[in-house]
């Protein structure tokens, strides 16, 4: 199918081939009709693809800082390859769109195929959307109306947090497309509008929208005293973009005291204290679309709030300005001013982006039955050439995020491995990673790779809540499975790992404990052979502050910092070692926090006697090194700084090693399961070890809760499994 795309490293817009999304829970399937481009929001992104880099870094200085942090502790050219892989990844464009149910998901009754919806899915032919995102069109409103829905809903919230009653004096500045849209919401409410631009259309428009205008150069302050009187305004709606802080400042000069002022657009910030201290203004920012906005568990999770408490949701939004537009209290045809087909879309961006008339610019989908679209998205994938006896192995990847585009594809894109498949549910990122590596081909179904018989081993690369699962499935299926860490949440994920091993003895699993495999961790291990006494080692982790409602920190999806991260640090001891974790011990920082679970100190005892900390902290600072490790042997001491510099005090015949780059094993650990996969042999990671680290992991978080030391043959003995 055609998507629209936006590159931000050359910005150029493109139509782009993408694989069909698939429908998954929670979400409909959507035939595109219409959608309508946003002369603001996508308008400014495409000007910053457009400009270089040092206009990127003007654009986002915050940015900026971070990239200096990163340079200090990561080095200089691991930091520029971050950032131009960010940049290279393909942005989808648009979040205003009308089209027609193909099919829904499981937990969807609320819609049906054959309902016509609005939704802020993107600019593509079809679109996959969460159903607290999508709203049923009624039948006297149009497709190209309806395409105006989400971007109304966004004027509607700045009118809802404005709170407007009956005879108020409002100003709208900013007669775009939402200030048009606010002024006829505003009316509706009952309330007198004076509407402000330098377009003398918009201005024209917003006179027929029942709006006095401040005309072209008139001076907007001596209008607004003369259109409102002694008083002053009662509110200012900002729906403007501009940098300058002066649109707040004379928003604040207009209104009477104890005004309201809501920010919908974007202006600059600097608000002067006397413009607000000596009226007691109150200045308030609209979040997008309405309650409901940025929040995972409502958009993506489908949980609603209730009515009684929040009576306007982003989705009870949409239907609301869809209902107004039926009733005709919105109108938004005469908003329309140009219409493109869906292969004229580079014509449409630089229409809004050169045309000072633009205004409301409708994309036109190929009006394709449904069933066509059916037929496309359950075609034969074509088949992926088999390698021959020997040749390099074809692969699947399940997963296209930031660890596939950042450490995964280009690893492999490195060993004779073919990848025949990338699969996401974002078909858009799957397939910028199939191009970027010349891989076979993107799909949005995972069971594709499961059900083709070229592909030997598949990647997870997915959220730790699937891990164990997609594990049982690929070994299922009779492929070698390679899953990046945690192993699983929770012992009874565990107990299905090893039951499934265990009915496909002849497949392997490897976990990405990527640490053993950094040339410093061989030459640690290489340093401390033939000791005769127990090690001590201590590992610290400046891990960074991750917002607590981020879904590493949720039990369910993520399983927390300590089973996700740190089991990493418990597996580097296990290898240095080479014994298993007997105990673990735990202290979770207390209250004064607002997470507690990733600011943490666990205390380690080996098989073999030896003894371990890692002390996991995700409250310093980002310029200071992430990960720095020590162990004492037998009068010795090994440093190692951020796996980049390893220092040996008392050893004979070495004092450092030190490398040009930051080196955490991941290609070498990628290379060698291609190699053994290719030559065969016994996994990578025995299997025990695999399961101790997983075991101690969880461990550790039930003794930091209990206050306890857990002996892990105890606690999970019929887990407890031998080497594999």
């Amino acid at each position: 199918m055609k998507q629209i795309l936006q590159s931000l490293r050359t910005g150029e817009t493109e139509v782009a081939e993408v694989p069909i999304p698939a429908v998954s829970r929670g979400s409909l399937l959507i035939r595109t009709s219409r959608t309508l481009v946003s002369a603001g929001t996508e308008r400014m992104l495409v000007e910053f693809s457009k400009a270089g880099l040092l206009g990127k870094a003007r654009a986002q200085p915050e940015k900026v800082r971070q990239v200096l942090d990163k340079i200090r502790t990561d080095g200089l050219l691991p930091t520029m390859e971050a950032v131009f892989n960010r940049l290279d990844e393909p942005l989808p464009l648009g979040y205003c769109n009308a089209g027609v149910v193909l099919a829904v998901g499981p937990g969807v009754t609320e819609l049906q195929p054959g309902d016509r919806v609005a939704s802020n899915g993107a600019h593509a032919e079809i679109v996959s959307v969460p159903k607290n995102l999508c709203a049923k069109i009624p039948d006297n409103v149009s497709d190209e109306q309806a395409a105006f829905a989400v971007l109304s809903s966004i004027g509607l919230q700045g009118v809802r947090l404005m709170q407007p009653t009956l005879g108020e004096r409002i100003v709208v500045i900013g007669l775009g497309l939402i200030g048009l849209v606010t002024v006829q919401l505003l009316r509706a409410c009952g309330c007198a509008v004076l509407g402000i631009d330098l377009n003398p259309r918009r201005l024209a428009l917003a006179e027929k929208f029942g709006a006095t205008v401040v005309k072209p150069g008139g001076d907007s302050l001596t209008a607004a005293s003369a259109w409102a009187g002694a008083l002053g305004v009662d509110g200012v709606v900002i729906c403007a973009s501009a940098k300058t802080d002066e649109i707040a400042h004379e928003a604040a000069q207009m209104c009477r005291r104890r005004g309201r002022i809501v920010l919908v657009g974007v202006v600059g910030l600097n608000l002067r204290r006397a413009d607000f201290y000596e009226k007691e203004l109150t200045f308030q920012v609209s979040c997008s679309y309405g309650p409901g906005r940025y929040d995972e568990k409502y958009e993506q999770g489908g949980q609603d709030y209730p009515p009684a408490f929040v009576r306007w949701t982003e989705q009870r939004n949409f239907e609301a300005v869809l209902t107004a537009m039926q009733s005709g209290q919105l109108k938004v045809d005469e908003l329309i001013t140009h219409r493109f087909e869906l292969a004229e879309a580079p014509a449409a961006y630089a229409c809004i982006s050169d045309d000072p008339s633009a205004l409301g610019v409708l994309l036109k989908y190929p009006d394709a039955p449904a069933a066509a679209y059916r037929e496309i998205a359950n075609a034969p994938t074509g088949a992926v050439s088999a390698t021959g006896a020997g040749g390099p192995p074809n692969v699947g990847v399940i997963g296209a995020g930031n660890f596939s585009k950042m450490t995964l594809m280009p690893a492999l894109a490195k060993t004779p491995a073919q990848v025949a498949f990338v699969a996401d549910l974002n078909g858009v990122a799957a397939q910028h990673l199939v191009t970027k590596y010349h891989a076979g081909k993107a799909v949005t179904d995972y069971r594709v790779i499961l059900q083709d018989p070229t592909v030997r081993a598949v990647f997870i690369a997915v959220g730790h809540h699937l891990h164990a699962r997609f594990i049982c499935e690929v070994l299922a299926a009779g492929k070698w499975a390679f899953v990046e860490k945690p192993l699983a949440l929770s012992p009874e994920e565990v107990r299905q790992v090893i039951a499934a091993l265990r009915a496909h003895p002849e497949q392997q699993l490897t976990v990405g404990f990527n640490r053993r495999f950094s040339p410093f961790s061989v030459k640690l291990r290489e340093l401390l052979a033939g000791r005769s006494e127990p090690l001590a080692m201590t590992f610290t982790a400046n891990a960074g502050a991750i917002p607590p409602d981020h879904w590493v920190h949720d039990p369910v999806r993520g399983g927390g910092r300590i089973v996700g991260e740190a089991c990493h640090y418990l597996d580097l001891m296990v290898f240095l070692a080479g014994a298993p974790i007997s105990s673990i011990a735990a202290a979770m920082m207390g209250r004064g926090v607002g997470v507690k679970e990733d600011k943490m100190s666990l205390v380690v005892s080996l098989a073999d006697g030896s003894i371990g900390t890692v002390n996991y902290f995700a409250n310093g600072s980002r310029s200071y090194p992430k990960e720095q490790m020590e162990i004492f042997s037998e009068g010795r001491v090994l440093k190692l700084d951020n796996f980049r510099r390893l220092d040996g005090f008392g050893f004979k015949g070495f004092r450092k090693l030190k490398t040009w780059r930051q080196d955490k094993g991941h290609a070498a650990e990628f290379a060698a399961f291609i190699e053994r996969l290719a030559q065969g042999g016994p996994p990578l990671i025995p299997v025990s070890e695999l399961v101790n680290v997983t075991l101690a992991s969880f461990a550790a978080m039930t003794a930091s809760r209990e206050a306890r030391t857990i002996k892990l043959n105890e606690e999970y003995g019929d887990l407890v499994v031998g080497p594999h």
